[in-house]
């Protein structure tokens, strides 16, 4: 794509039309997910540019459609073909895949912002309106105009970059969001933790500057006392973040810390703290306004994280009282106020079992996990955002906002959950179906099928929300919308987020930051089937195989040979299910199947549709959900069960006896070859050949979508060679 183009193509409008006002289902009363009614009086903008990409270039779009504000979508090269591109009115392109050569690029964003805003006057109405007045926005709102420039980046990339505050102040440009003085002051750990500290902030204790060198760091940890946590002083979202037990851990987790900050954010100082050990996270949703006016929007329970990174979330959480929410929301707003800050931020906070809570940082942007506290308030975040910088008022007080019913947000990633809770996976997405038929469901994503998910950007494929009246209603639809999830050409963690909220301790609220470690020490193995379970998945299993059988011989008729009699009602079969085979007698009767397995019957029904990957079945009378991910002529079938995928392999017991005597195939011997879990790009290669390394010696540092493994030997062995890098 050009520099600046204009696409009134009728693909990019059909993408206008399907999300101008998507279906709402978050609500108790299935009206709206959150207010987007204006008042009539107001005037907002007329054009916002968003500099971000993804599901939150998606997210602000709509609201800017709702409001009746013309859309500019910024993108890489790569991007040219993505969702957030064509649900814009226009699109300019600002770069190359690499996210330092486009979305980190300042020279290129500011061009961005000069281009964009010097050809905003005439372009075609069809596609938008003329720029008189009007603002263009950058990122989560970045706004760009003839007469006036502003600018938010939204989340990660720039968002918390000071020298690009600074550049954008120096042009004129301000933020839609806080002004350079607090974004400065929040984005930086070091100078946010002295601020919180005056503002009457409980904070962590740690050394209150800049860590220079990796001895540096060795010694403040020792002064502080193991354990620490060695961070990034810019950024967020767990990357440039470390926990060190030791001297070793230290030294190891400034290397690393330095670098991913450096790579994701463009700052590698770094900062140390007191690690508060098994901690919950919980924040704080802030709002403020130009007028000096700020209120506090209840919490969010952040604590399931991996790596720092948080993966599910939900709003209010089970922990806090009222006492407990009213003090952490008083001192969040406190600190707003002491940075004189406006728009929507997040004020996090670490809390330990008594209930005693610290600040971590504030995010001077919209958060990721921003839609649950739009579904129990009622507000639209980017709406509010968008009005505070016109410098309305905020229209409500802290006692109109309520907690109304409980949300729950699952990340959907393009991740292994098996390697260390999930590692990047890449590919394309072959099919991809939303559960948005399900009542009370959200799905905020920047994909559709056919999107590449690559290794430049970060791997979130949606955020899943689910709403209702109680925490037990939000989780049970939860639970039936990641059964109906379908994505296939990419590995993905609703295993992993399934396991998570149907586990006991997640549901009776009994969880830290240390959940995942806790609950899987040895690592995700998926979900373990008990004795009825593996008894309902073998007969479904069963069941469709004759299905598909049945349905095979109507079409093709009697010159197909079936792997089961046609004209028959009772089948003789034979389940594999990992070194395991089982025994199996099935009748048919109608849509029913009767199937004896195991010492037990199961009685399976349903009018299932072979063609679509989602199986509703009933089984013993309970309605359940099952997807068949693949089938094939030798009776291999791979069914997602309770979130996890399982191979089973259907056969006659004929076909199972003759099958015991053909060889196996001889898995490859990998022991001595180091392979990486995930695509990247390798960063360094810490040996040379002719090396000896010991078990657990640094071989290499890959970076896969901005975060860095160290890839270890897994036995004492003698580097004979590396292939080239």
């Amino acid at each position: 794509m050009a520099a600046h183009s204009v696409s009134p193509s009728l693909n990019r409008l059909l993408f206008a039309v399907k999300y101008a006002a998507p279906p709402s289902r978050c609500s108790v009363h299935s009206k709206t997910q959150y207010s987007t009614v204006c008042q009539p009086h107001e005037k907002t903008f007329d054009k916002i540019l968003i500099a971000n990409r993804g599901e939150i270039a998606c997210r602000v779009i709509k609201t800017c459609k709702k409001m009746g504000i013309k859309t500019v979508a910024v993108h890489s090269d790569v991007d040219s073909s993505a969702v957030h591109v064509k649900m814009a009115d226009e699109a300019i392109c600002v770069g190359p895949a690499p996210t330092n050569k486009s979305y980190l690029n300042m020279d290129a964003i500011m061009n961005a912002i000069r281009t964009t805003g010097a050809q905003a006057v005439g372009v075609p109405p069809l596609i938008t309106s003329t720029c008189v007045g009007g603002v263009l926005v950058l990122s989560v709102c970045v706004c760009v105009c003839v007469c006036s420039l502003k600018v938010h980046p939204g989340y990660g990339f720039l968002s918390e970059n000071k020298e690009f505050a600074k550049r954008l102040n120096a042009e004129g440009v301000t933020f839609i969001g806080p002004d350079t003085h607090a974004i400065q002051a929040m984005g930086d750990k070091i100078e946010s933790k002295l601020i919180a500290k005056a503002a009457k902030v409980n904070t962590i204790p740690g050394f209150d500057g800049v860590v220079k060198t990796a001895d540096e760091a060795v010694q403040i940890a020792q002064d502080i006392g193991y354990p620490v946590m060695i961070k990034a002083s810019a950024g967020g979202g767990g990357k440039g973040m470390r926990i060190a037990w030791n001297e070793e851990e230290t030294r190891e987790g400034f290397r690393f810390s330095s670098q991913e900050a450096a790579s994701s954010f463009g700052d590698d100082r770094l900062l140390i703290e007191k690690y508060i050990d098994n901690p919950r996270h919980i924040e704080i949703q802030v709002l403020a306004d130009k007028h000096g006016n700020a209120l506090w929007l209840n919490e969010r329970e952040c604590s399931i994280q991996r790596r720092n990174q948080k993966v599910v979330e939900e709003a209010p959480s089970t922990f806090l009282d009222g006492e407990t929410r009213r003090a952490m929301g008083e001192q969040a707003v406190q600190l707003a106020k002491a940075v004189q800050y406006s728009s929507a931020g997040t004020v996090e906070f670490l809390v330990d079992s008594g209930k005693n809570f610290y600040f971590l940082e504030m995010n001077t942007r919209l958060q990721v996990e921003h839609p649950i506290t739009e579904c129990i308030t009622g507000l639209d975040l980017v709406e509010q955002m968008i009005r505070v910088a016109k410098g309305y008022h905020l229209h409500l007080k802290q006692e109109d906002i309520p907690i109304n019913g409980w949300a729950i947000e699952s990340r959907v990633y393009a991740e292994d959950p098996y390697k260390s809770f999930g590692l990047p996976s890449i590919g394309r997405l072959s099919q991809y179906q939303e559960p948005l038929n399900l009542s009370k469901v959200r799905v905020d994503s920047g994909i559709q099928e056919g999107s590449d998910i690559s290794i430049y950007y970060d791997p979130m494929i949606s955020k899943l929300v689910t709403y209702g009246a109680s925490r037990a209603e939000a989780l049970s639809r939860m639970e039936e919308a990641l059964d109906n999830y379908v994505i296939r050409g990419v590995t993905h963690n609703i295993p992993l987020l399934r396991e998570i909220i149907s586990h006991p301790r997640f549901i009776s609220g009994d969880i830290s930051t240390n959940f995942l470690p806790e609950v899987y020490p040895d690592g995700f193995k998926g979900h373990q089937l008990d004795a009825n379970q593996r008894r309902e998945l073998l007969a479904s299993a069963a069941a469709l195989h004759v299905s598909a059988q049945l349905r095979s011989q109507n079409v093709h008729g009697p010159l197909r040979v079936a792997s089961v009699p046609v004209q028959s009602n009772h089948w003789e079969l034979c389940v594999e299910l990992g070194n395991e085979r089982h025994q199996l007698e099935i009748k048919k009767t109608g849509t029913t199947y009767k199937v004896e397995v195991d010492g037990g019957q199961v009685e399976v029904c349903s009018s299932w549709n072979l063609a679509s990957p989602l199986l509703p079945l009933t089984i013993n009378g309970t309605e359940c959900m099952m997807q068949c991910v693949s089938r094939d002529a030798s009776g291999v079938i791979v069914l997602q069960f309770m979130g996890t995928l399982f191979r089973v392999r259907v056969l006659s017991r004929l076909a199972s006896q003759l099958n015991s005597h053909m060889p196996e195939k001889v898995p490859e011997d990998t022991s001595s070859i180091l392979r990486s879990p995930m695509p990247g790009t390798v960063v360094a290669v810490s040996v040379k050949p002719g090396d000896t390394v010991a078990e657990g010696q640094e071989i290499c540092v890959i970076e896969a979508m901005k975060m860095q493994n160290s890839l270890a030997a897994a036995k004492q062995a003698k580097v004979t060679g590396h292939a080239p890098y």
